[in-house]
């Protein structure tokens, strides 16, 4: 990822709203959520939900597809990852260091032996 990539991203996520419509596409998982049910879940006007996504999706963090009339959102996991190796690259000289970042990984883990 190059640094402008990377700031455009991180401007995008840099506002409220939007990082709460992030937050809530990230727990949907990659199914996503009709564009109703976001602006019902936060409390925001239809257009003023069209504005915060259409900046996300610029920034390539979001994704949308149609179906039949309803327009669903889906975080893109992939720019999501790309952010996170591209601010945690060479992260400690290449140590253990950030243990919330290896929980999450150890219980993702778990989780995937269950199944």
């Amino acid at each position: 990822m190059k640094l402008d990539q990377a700031v455009t991203k991180l401007a995008a996520l840099a506002q409220e709203t939007r990082l709460a419509i992030f937050r809530m596409l990230v727990e949907a998982g990659p199914e996503g959520m009709n564009a109703g049910a976001i602006a019902e879940a936060l409390g925001v006007p239809a257009a003023t939900l069209s504005f915060h996504v259409a900046q996300l999706a610029r920034a390539d963090l979001v994704t949308s597809r149609q179906e039949s009339r309803f327009i669903y959102y889906s975080a893109n996991f992939a720019g999501m990852d790309d952010l996170i190796a591209y601010l945690t690259d060479n992260c400690c000289q290449g140590g253990q260091c950030l243990p919330k970042t290896q929980q999450v990984a150890t219980t993702a883990k778990r989780r995937a032996r269950a199944a």
